[in-house]
């Protein structure tokens, strides 16, 4: 008998329409039903709404109205930083609505990075709240593309549209824009090693490529309530917060509160009818230290990890409590769903499991070949004749590193990995230095240049470091100026120098002064030293 995977490989087929709208197309057409869910919301101070469908479709069409008024048109791009506001769901509907390119961004951007992404994308709107608001007023003269300043939550911010006044007096009469699959909706940051985070540009299509993820990996269905434990800022968000589960009919669940608390996720999993469940290694790192075997979880039937290798020990902890298996996913910025421990195959502890339907995967050598099993090599995605919808478009203003992410007919995803006589991929590590830590994608030149700014140093080299909780953290080598000494105090004023100039995430945790850094003959620092040093030593 063929297993429910095998089947799935094998009938597998992307839709392929030459106009697409995921507003008009998957929105609109849920919204049919008046009382169809698409959110279930709640905030820490006791608040509970159910959006529907309908309901989500019609703010949209006022939203479109007001960035309209604003000036934005077809084409222009939105920078979108906010939490798990409702409005964030809003904008990002209204925005692939009018033809808008939406580029969501995490609310611990600082203004630096507001400032180098405005500028990078030629950005002329941008929707947040009060906190980053203020954060783009200090920059909002070195930003001249920006025309419309829409706030969400607060009425009496200078030079900006109050977005909730604005939209409750809009009208709901708008005409969705009838994209192209191929025209641009989406345009994410990716920190790389080198240089300020690229821009990665997606089409209409991303959305059709999402089908794998909610259908095969998040494994959903239109009565199931589901919760994406992930910040809005980052493509996860896509993958599980909008594409993946509407493509499903599944509704969301989201809720709004500060910072992650675990005991607090353990009490709502087990008081509302959430049935799947996705998070990052770290959240279900700091769960299963709160007991979770003291909790039940009446409706829980399905749980995914990505972000990062999630450790056996902590699957086995979960499925103890739970029942459940973790199943690891794997997949980028760049694109859905590549590889994943999908219903209907045995998972492999520490695996990143098989290849999506619809999606050829495999590990290849410098020439492209496919490498034999245990050997190991670059990750890559078959892209000719066809490739698999939801690919990125490329890097924006970036040809020469769009160009080096292909190698004949693969796409590299800058992972190695090694896959086993049963065809399941394991994780090797990153092909470059990009540091993956609780879920975060930090290139090392970005706390570099951070540090640098900093009198005491002279010269900074930053790698990963092994951490328990977040897999890997950011640990910064330093070279000291002359006049100054190491210390702890030195070693908090340079961690608190870092996150005032950079978003906090991106700080060293762990700093060690040194007397040089090792380099090349060229004098390019070996960070590969330094990191291979640092993971031997645990």
């Amino acid at each position: 008998m063929t297993d429910e995977y095998t089947e799935a490989r094998r009938t597998f087929s992307w839709a392929r329409p030459e106009k697409f709208n995921f507003a008009r197309d998957v929105i609109d057409r849920w919204a049919e039903d008046p009382q169809k869910t698409a959110i279930r919301w709640l905030d820490d101070h006791g608040t509970d709404i159910s959006c529907s469908f309908a309901q989500l479709s019609e703010a949209s069409r006022k939203v479109c109205n007001v960035l309209s008024a604003a000036g934005v048109k077809r084409g222009d791009t939105l920078v979108l930083v906010l939490g798990r506001q409702l409005a964030w769901w809003e904008v990002v509907t209204a925005c692939i609505r009018m033809g808008v390119v939406v580029s969501p961004g995490t609310t611990q951007l600082s203004a630096k990075d507001l400032a180098y992404r405005i500028n990078a994308c030629h950005a002329t709107a941008v929707v947040t709240d009060i906190e980053t608001g203020t954060k783009v007023d200090a920059v909002r003269e070195q930003c001249p593309s920006l025309a419309a300043f829409l706030m969400v939550g607060e009425a009496t911010a200078v030079n900006w549209l109050d977005y909730q006044a604005e939209t409750n007096a809009a009208s709901d009469n708008f005409t969705t824009a009838d994209t192209a699959s191929d025209e641009e909706a989406l345009c994410y940051f990716t920190s790389g090693t080198t240089g300020f985070p690229k821009m990665v540009l997606h089409t209409h299509s991303y959305a059709l490529g999402h089908e794998a993820t909610g259908k095969y990996w998040l494994d959903l269905k239109p009565e199931d309530l589901h919760w994406n434990i992930s910040d809005t800022g980052w493509a996860k968000a896509a993958w599980s917060s909008y594409f993946g589960p509407w493509l499903c009919g599944a509704s969301l669940f989201v809720y709004h509160a500060p910072g992650f608390d675990p005991v607090r996720t353990l009490e709502l999993l087990s008081s509302y009818p959430i049935t799947t469940m996705c998070g990052a290694p770290t959240i279900y790192r700091m769960l299963v230290l709160q007991q979770p075997d003291q909790y039940q979880y009446p409706a829980l039937r399905h749980c995914v990890g990505a972000g990062e290798p999630l450790n056996p020990e902590v699957i086995e902890v979960w499925k103890k409590a739970t029942g459940l298996v973790i199943r690891d996913g794997f997949g980028q910025t760049e694109t859905p769903i590549l590889c994943g421990n999908f219903k209907g195959i045995e998972p492999r502890y520490g695996s990143m499991g098989k290849p999506a339907p619809g999606i050829d995967l495999a590990v290849v050598d410098e020439q492209g070949n496919v490498l034999p099993p245990h050997q190991e090599g670059d990750i890559a995605v078959k892209v000719r004749p066809d490739p698999p919808q939801g690919l990125f478009k490329g890097y924006s203003g970036e040809p020469e590193k769009t160009r080096e992410s292909f190698r004949g007919d693969w796409y590299l995803t800058g992972d190695r990995a090694t896959v086993d006589d049963d065809g399941y991929f394991w994780f090797v590590s990153r092909a470059d230095d990009v540091i993956l830590s609780a879920g975060y994608r930090i290139g090392p030149f970005e706390v570099e240049s951070a540090l640098l700014e900093h009198a005491a140093v002279a010269e900074s080299a930053v790698v990963s470091s092994p951490d328990e909780q977040r897999g890997e953290v950011v640990k910064a080598f330093i070279v000291l100026a002359p006049g100054y000494d190491a210390s702890d105090v030195l070693t908090s004023e340079l961690q608190n120098h870092v996150k005032s100039v950079t978003a906090p995430y991106k700080y060293p945790r762990k700093i060690e002064f040194v007397d040089e850094l090792p380099k090349t003959v060229s004098g390019k620092i070996r960070r590969v030293e330094l990191r291979d040093k640092e993971w031997s030593q645990h």
